[in-house]
C-alpha cells in the first residue's frame, strides 16, 4: 500500500495525460482512451490508500479504548470477586437442588421414580408433597399408602400406578426461601371399549336405517373406527370413524358381524363385535332355471333361499305340492334347498318351483326339469384358414338321441357405424349314430362352403330328440381368412403399429440428436467470436 500511494502521490500512474497538450490529434484521442481505461483502477488504488491511512491512525485509538474497557473489567471483576470471597467466608453453603423439575408418562401399573437430588442440605428438611399432603418429612414416611417409599436418598418411588396418581409432585427445601422442585405425573391409560347396548346384538327391518354406537375410554383419549367381518372371520376396510356409525336403507347382503375398535397408542388396540340382523322376507336364487334329463337318470333341482327370520321351504310341480318319496328326495342345508328325482319316468318332466315363507312374506322361483336335448355350445376359432369356406364344430347334451339339428348361417356387412345382416341359409343335418360309450354329449361339425373372402358370418344351431327341440343356442360370429393371408387382420395391425411407434421412435432420436448437434456448433462459434473481440480490445488499447 505504501508504494501505491507514492506512486500516486509522484504522478507515475496515469499523471501524465493531465496537462500535457499532444502533437497531434490521433496521439491526444489515445491518451483519452488510456485515461478511460485507468480510471476505475485509479478509484479502487484511492479507495485503498484511504482505507489504509484510517486504520494506521484510527486503528490504534480504537485498540486503546478496548485495552481500557478490558482493563476496567478486569477490575471490576476482580473487586466483585473479592466481595464475594470476604461474603462467602462469613456465610454457610446455601442448599441447592441438583436434579430439575421434569414431566414424566407412565402406563397403569408401571413403577415411578421421581427423582429429587440435593447439595449442601445441611439441618434443613427435605420434603415430599403433594398438594396440601404431605408425603415424606426427611426419611420420614408420613404417607400410608404402601405404594410409595423413598430410594436413593430422597428419590420418591411410585408402584403400581393407578389413574388417580396423576398430577403434581413437589420436592420442597423447608428453608426460609422453601426452594421447592415440581414433578408432573400424567397416567397414560390402556384403550377399553364397550358397545351400546351392553349386548351388541341389534335388528333393523331391510330399507330402513340402523345406528350402531359404542365408547370408548382411555388417557389419551382413544380415536374409534369400524369394521365389518367378512365370511372368513377377517375384518375387511374402515367403513366408519367416531363412536356412531348409521347405515341408510339396509340391504340384506349388510346382515353380519360389525367391529369397534378403540386405539390409543398406549398397548394394543382393543375391539367389541356388534351383530346385526336384518329382517327381510324371502329372497330366491336358482342354480339353473333348466335342468336337462332322461328318462332312467337324475336330476338335482336347487334353490338358495336367503330370509331373516328363517324361511319354511316348499316344492311344487305344475302348481301341486310334492311330497317326499323314495324316488323324490328332499335336503335342506343352511340357505341352500335342493330335490333330487332317482329314475326319471315321462310324468317327472315338467314346471318346478320352490317357495318360501316367513313372517315378512313370501317368494316363488320356477325350474323347468326337461328332456329336450341342451342348448349347443361353440368351440370353433373365430378366424377361419380357408378363403371360401369354414368348419364349424359345436356340442350338444341330450340323453335320447338326436334325431334332426338344425344349422343356419348369414353373411352380416360391417363398419364402424353399421351392421346390415344378409339373409338366413337354413341347412338341415342328420347325426351321426352315438356309440353307447357317449350317453349325453354330441359333438358336431360341419363345412360350410361359398363363402366370401374376408367377409364376416353368423350362425346358429337347434337340435331335437324325442321329447322335441331345444332351444336356439346363442349367435356365433365368425370372420373368413383372406386370399393369402397369414396373420388374422387384428394381428397385422398389431404388427403394423409396432411397427410405425418404431420407426417414428427412431425419427425422433435422429432429431434429437441433430439437435444437439446444432447447439453444439453454435456454442463453439459464439465462444470464438467473444475471444475475437477480446483479442481486438486488447490490441487497440496497446495501439
Amino acid at each position: 500500500m505504501k508504494i501505491i500511494s507514492r506512486s500516486i502521490r509522484s504522478g507515475d500512474v496515469g499523471v501524465p495525460a493531465f496537462g500535457i497538450k499532444s502533437k497531434s490529434t490521433s496521439t491526444q484521442r489515445r491518451s483519452r482512451g488510456a485515461f478511460k481505461m485507468n480510471c476505475p483502477i485509479l478509484i479502487v488504488i484511492s479507495l485503498g490508500w484511504l482505507l489504509h491511512a484510517y486504520t494506521g491512525s484510527g486503528g490504534g485509538v480504537a485498540e486503546a479504548a478496548i485495552s481500557n474497557r478490558a482493563s476496567t473489567s478486569r477490575s471490576m471483576s476482580n473487586v466483585a470477586q473479592s466481595a464475594a470471597s470476604a461474603s462467602s467466608s462469613l456465610t454457610a453453603p446455601q442448599p441447592r437442588f441438583m436434579s430439575r423439575g421434569h414431566t414424566y408418562r407412565a402406563v397403569v401399573g408401571d413403577t415411578l421414580v421421581l427423582p429429587c437430588q440435593v447439595e449442601n442440605l445441611g439441618n434443613f428438611v427435605l420434603l415430599w408433597r403433594r398438594g396440601t399432603n404431605v408425603l415424606t418429612a426427611s426419611n420420614i414416611m408420613v404417607t400410608r399408602d404402601e405404594r410409595v417409599r423413598l430410594i436413593d436418598g430422597y428419590n420418591l418411588e411410585i408402584s403400581d400406578l393407578e389413574p388417580q396418581d396423576a398430577g403434581d409432585y413437589v420436592c420442597q427445601i423447608s428453608d426460609k426461601i422453601n426452594r421447592d422442585q415440581v414433578h408432573t405425573v400424567e397416567i397414560l391409560v390402556p384403550p377399553s371399549v364397550r358397545a351400546i347396548p351392553t349386548s351388541g346384538q341389534l335388528q333393523a327391518r331391510k330399507g330402513g336405517p340402523i345406528t350402531l354406537e359404542c365408547k370408548g375410554s382411555g388417557n389419551p383419549v382413544p380415536s374409534i373406527y369400524w369394521t365389518k367381518k367378512s365370511g372368513a372371520n377377517k375384518s375387511t376396510a374402515r367403513i366408519g370413524d367416531g363412536p356412531i356409525l348409521t347405515l341408510e336403507k339396509l340391504e340384506r347382503q349388510q346382515a353380519g358381524v360389525y367391529q369397534c375398535t378403540a386405539d390409543n397408542g398406549v398397548g394394543d388396540p382393543v375391539t367389541v363385535d356388534m351383530r346385526l340382523d336384518v329382517l327381510y322376507p324371502p329372497d330366491i336364487q336358482v342354480e339353473k332355471s333348466w335342468i336337462h334329463s332322461g328318462e332312467g337318470f337324475e336330476a338335482k333341482l336347487v334353490c338358495i333361499v336367503y330370509a331373516d327370520p328363517v324361511a319354511t321351504v316348499s316344492w311344487y310341480q305344475n302348481s301341486f305340492p310334492i311330497q317326499s318319496t323314495d324316488r323324490r328326495i328332499m335336503n335342506s342345508r343352511g340357505n341352500r334347498h335342493t330335490l333330487n328325482i332317482r329314475h326319471i319316468q315321462q310324468e317327472d318332466f315338467g314346471n318346478y318351483s320352490c317357495v318360501a315363507d316367513n313372517s315378512l312374506g313370501r317368494s316363488r322361483k320356477y325350474m323347468e326339469l326337461s328332456g329336450r336335448p341342451g342348448p349347443a355350445e361353440f368351440y370353433s376359432p373365430k378366424w377361419g384358414r380357408s378363403p371360401d369356406s369354414y368348419n364349424l364344430t359345436w356340442k350338444i347334451d341330450s340323453y335320447p338321441p338326436l334325431e334332426e339339428v338344425r344349422l343356419l348361417y348369414r353373411r352380416v356387412l360391417m363398419n364402424d357405424t353399421y351392421q346390415q345382416p344378409g339373409r338366413w341359409h337354413d341347412f338341415i343335418l342328420t347325426p351321426e349314430h352315438r356309440p353307447a360309450s357317449e350317453p349325453l354329449t354330441h359333438i358336431m361339425s360341419y363345412t360350410i362352403r361359398n363363402l366370401h373372402p374376408g367377409a364376416y358370418y353368423e350362425a346358429i344351431v337347434q337340435a331335437k330328440n324325442r321329447y322335441g327341440w331345444n332351444e336356439v343356442s346363442d349367435i356365433f360370429q365368425f370372420i373368413v381368412a383372406t386370399n393369402g393371408q397369414e396373420n388374422p387382420p387384428e394381428d397385422a395391425e398389431v404388427l403394423a403399429s409396432s411397427k410405425s411407434r418404431s420407426n417414428s421412435g427412431a425419427a425422433g432420436s435422429r432429431s434429437g440428436f441433430q439437435l444437439q448437434s446444432l447447439l453444439l456448433h453454435t456454442g463453439l462459434l459464439l465462444a470464438l467470436a467473444l475471444s475475437n473481440c477480446q483479442i481486438d480490445r486488447r490490441r487497440q488499447g496497446r495501439g
